[in-house]
């Protein structure tokens, strides 16, 4: 893992903002996107947010190796790569001028992340407040895990707020108890992944154990937040309908009685070329809300309520 952002407060790092999504929490919503995990799920759709600077992208079907890219470098971080002469930036002399992208004839160059202000995601949010008020929707803050730049993403609730703006968030929740609970008094509305129910499963598949995931849903449990948990089905991880039962059998001992199902799907698969990174799940078949039915019916026997899909 790398280091940790240096936080402001007052500034962070995004991916994007993206308008109109409606999947995000209720209503009509704009979802920012936040740069940098502390999980390392093997599955993941959006490895682009996993590191918490901003990293370049190569599409290699675009690139024709002319070596434009490495000319104009004054830092000589562009340098050539591999077998088939690709170029690549080298993350200790890169300082993210983005002269490379710029003068890229092909344009296979891009660029995930940018740093922004609180002030200026709040200014891009407004515009589209009517749009909230009517539809009773609002802005969501997703990832990467937004509690990594907490400082940031609690001074941009409060804006947002202060503006009549309702705050929902998306996090996997892998944080101390009080570092959640710090957030949580920041927002209207919670979304916690929860990606398997065994401990040692759950570092098998995403770097990290489980208990401040099942603490902090505890602590949302008891705040009487509106609250979501998720879970991932992810093949030959969690989807077993032995996995359902467990699932079920610690959600009723958390007292949540409800659930959405999240089948895995190969959207992100493309990334990780761009990215030039190795995907433990690419070619893997994907789930659709159909092959998860009897998945869905195990949490019913336990009393459950299951939603598959968004």
């Amino acid at each position: 893992m790398e280091d940790k952002i240096m936080e402001t407060g007052g500034k962070g790092y995004i991916l994007q903002i993206q308008k109109f999504s409606i999947h995000d929490g209720p209503g009509i919503r704009t979802t920012v996107f936040f740069k940098g995990c502390n999980l390392r799920c093997k599955w993941c759709a959006n490895p682009e947010s996993q590191r918490s600077r901003p990293e370049f992208t190569l599409d290699r079907l675009k690139c024709i190796r002319c070596g434009r890219c490495m000319e104009i470098c004054d830092q000589k971080a562009r340098t050539v790569t591999g077998p088939q002469g690709y170029p690549a930036a080298d993350p200790a002399g890169c300082t993210m001028c983005l002269a490379c992208e710029q003068s890229c004839p092909q344009m296979a160059i891009g660029c995930e992340g940018r740093q922004v202000t609180a002030d200026e995601v709040v200014a891009e949010a407004l515009k589209d407040k009517p749009f909230y008020d009517h539809s009773g929707g609002g802005v969501t803050l997703s990832g990467g895990e937004v509690l990594m730049q907490r400082e940031f993403a609690v001074s941009l609730c409060r804006k947002l707020r202060g503006n009549g703006i309702h705050v929902a968030v998306e996090t996997a929740a892998a944080v101390p108890a009080e570092q959640f609970q710090e957030l949580l008094r920041e927002v209207d509305y919670l979304f916690v992944d929860l990606k398997h129910y065994d401990s040692g499963k759950h570092r098998e598949g995403t770097g990290v154990l489980n208990e401040l995931v099942l603490k902090n849903i505890e602590v949302l449990r008891d705040s009487k937040k509106p609250f979501r948990i998720r879970i991932p089905v992810i093949p030959g991880f969690n989807d077993s309908a032995k996995d359902a039962a467990g699932f079920a059998e610690v959600l009723n001992r958390l007292g949540v009685p409800e659930v959405q199902l999240l089948p895995f799907h190969q959207m992100g698969e493309r990334k990780y070329e761009l990215l030039g990174r190795e995907y433990t799940y690419r070619g893997k078949p994907q789930l659709h809300p159909e092959d998860l039915e009897t998945y869905r019916d195990i949490f019913e026997k336990y009393h459950i309520k299951a939603q598959v899909g968004a």
